[in-house]
């Protein structure tokens, strides 16, 4: 069963925590946390939507060193083109 540890959020983005527990048979209970990413919106019929990712506690790193790599190269490629004045999306 998962239980909620944290919770965060900013904008439409949200970030959660999760304490989970799984049986080893003979091996006991072991826990561990899991994450969890949810952006939500409403599409332009008002629809409610929303996309989440499920991570392991070990990828968190991963992915933000991913992301950092990813805004590096946006920012940089901005400034050679001159753009990025920063409002764009």
């Amino acid at each position: 069963m998962s239980r909620l540890m944290k919770s965060v959020k900013s904008g439409n983005f949200e970030a959660t925590i999760w304490e989970n527990e799984k049986d080893l048979d003979e091996g006991g209970i072991v826990g561990y946390q899991t994450i969890s990413l949810r952006k939500s919106w409403r599409d332009p019929n008002g629809t409610f939507r929303e996309q989440k990712l499920h991570l392991r506690k070990q990828d968190v790193e991963r992915v933000v060193v991913l992301l950092r790599k990813i805004q590096e190269h946006l920012l940089l490629e901005g400034e050679e083109d001159g753009k990025n004045k920063g409002n764009e999306y």
